[in-house]
């Protein structure tokens, strides 16, 4: 039997991350997935969705070029079967650099098998038994299909299998409105595709602030129709599946699910060892270092639920990798959260959001912009949005952001940054700015903010020279 000192189920970001960890300190380690190599990002994620929405983008334009003096646009049309293909290779490139790197170290190390635990540190590879003393789990996610709807798989794409589409339809219910949902619904109807957006509740990709909320829902809706009454499908139709929602019942050609993702927890047989769950079936497992509770065991990346997010994902598993081969803890600090939808106009959550300030009663000013007049918006002719910053009250540090704005994945990082490095709105404006820039949108809601702050505020937003540096 083979005994490693660590063994990786599922070679995705996380996996990947934590082998590289490992790598460093021995070469005495496994990575177990017997699934297609890539990544979830590069594969059906993160990459090809931002493909067909920069083309989607790109078509849509279309639409101000007369205003701007460039005529012809009404000539253009799309060919959805190049436009797959161009989608498919650009996956296809992002997915073979991952590859690559596997390359490198696979023999030896890679076993395309499934895993189930026998004990904590025995695993079951399809007849094959191995040891190890610490064991990562990376398996990560797949999309949400509720039971009763599977018999119209036929009618059904999930967000596993949406970029295999050679063409897409002319009539596409999207089931869910949160980032995927949002981000494909609007490149769908900007490509000509008649499109529905259903969701149970207001859920307007990652906003929890009503009124960032209500305003961009008036304006995806100006794109494509949305319902906030659930989705329930009727029956098939002579074209197509026939989905209710509300007082509304349409036929459509296909459906979308963009319902979410599940972890992939639940075929390595952790519960037949002993591993305690939560009450969203995901082990215990300390936030620290992602080991679970009781065991030599760690949960990395989109499986243990917390932050789906690639980045997030790497740190994980980078951290788990880490300690596997320690035996004393080490604690890392998590970065500040970043999320950001690539609609258009972005959608971004930094630091914490609205809700979450309002559920820890924390006393906080909001400074708000509008891009509706914004220069720099204007002559983009891009310019819808808002951006409200969350500031403590007393002090007018920086504690959270949500934006809907041109270009807000830009915006995002910078507020990210000034949350990271514990700037006060007034440390903020201290900062450069140039002039024609979306970037001073940011400073009108800093400015917003500042006026807010109990903390009287400095004279001038320019440092004196004897004033001390900026966040010091």
């Amino acid at each position: 039997m083979k005994h490693y000192k660590v063994a990786i189920i599922g070679a995705g970001t996380a996996g990947l991350s934590a082998r590289k960890e490992v790598a460093k300190k021995t070469d005495n380690y496994v990575v177990i997935d017997p699934g297609a190599l890539g990544t979830t990002c590069a594969r059906v994620g993160c990459m090809p969705s931002k493909v067909l929405i920069q083309t989607a983008n790109d078509f849509h334009r279309r639409g101000v070029y007369s205003e701007l003096g460039i005529n012809g646009s009404e000539k253009l049309a799309v060919d959805y079967h190049k436009v797959m293909n161009h989608v498919r290779s650009l996956r296809d490139r992002f997915v073979s650099g991952v590859v690559k790197d596997i390359a490198s170290w696979r023999e030896g190390h890679l076993v395309q098998k499934r895993a189930r635990f026998i004990d904590a540190k025995t695993l079951d590879l399809e007849g094959e038994t191995i040891k190890a003393d610490r064991i990562i789990i990376a398996t990560g996610s797949r999309p949400v299909m509720p039971e009763s709807w599977k018999q119209y798989e036929k009618y059904i794409i999930d967000t596993d299998h949406f970029f295999e589409s050679d063409e897409l339809p002319d009539t596409i219910a999207i089931i869910g409105l949160g980032v995927i949902g949002l981000e494909l619904g609007q490149a769908l109807s900007r490509l000509g595709k008649k499109v529905i957006g259903i969701d149970r509740n207001q859920n307007i990709g990652i906003l929890s602030d009503p009124e960032m909320k209500n305003y961009a829902q008036e304006v995806f809706a100006k794109e494509f129709e949305m319902h906030f009454t659930g989705a329930q499908i009727v029956g098939e139709g002579e074209n197509g599946l026939i989905v209710k929602s509300g007082e509304h019942k349409w036929e459509f050609e296909k459906v979308f699910l963009t319902m979410g993702r599940q972890p992939n927890i639940d075929n390595l047989g952790l519960e037949d060892i002993g591993v305690a769950f939560n009450d969203r079936k995901i082990p215990v497992y300390d936030s620290d270092d992602y080991k679970i509770k009781d065991f030599p065991i760690y949960l990395v990346g989109d499986v243990n639920g917390d932050r789906p997010i690639l980045h997030e994902a790497a740190d994980e598993g980078r951290i788990a990798g880490y300690n596997s081969l320690r035996d004393q803890k080490q604690c890392f600090l998590r970065r500040t959260h970043l999320g950001i939808v690539f609609s258009d106009p972005n959608i971004a959550l930094v630091g914490k959001s609205y809700q979450m300030l309002r559920d820890e009663e924390a006393n906080f000013v909001i400074g708000k912009v509008s891009f509706e007049r914004q220069g720099r918006a204007l002559v983009k002719m891009k310019n819808k949005g808002l951006l409200h910053v969350y500031a403590q009250r007393k002090t007018g540090k920086i504690l959270g952001a949500e934006i809907f704005a041109p270009e807000g994945e830009h915006l995002a990082h910078l507020l990210a940054w000034a949350i990271t490095l514990k700037l006060s709105v007034f440390d903020a404006l201290t900062l450069p700015y140039y002039h024609p820039v979306l970037e001073e949108g940011l400073r009108t809601a800093l400015r917003d903010a500042a006026a807010q702050i109990e903390k009287q505020a400095p004279n001038m937003e320019v440092l004196r020279c004897q004033d001390p540096p900026v966040g010091s």
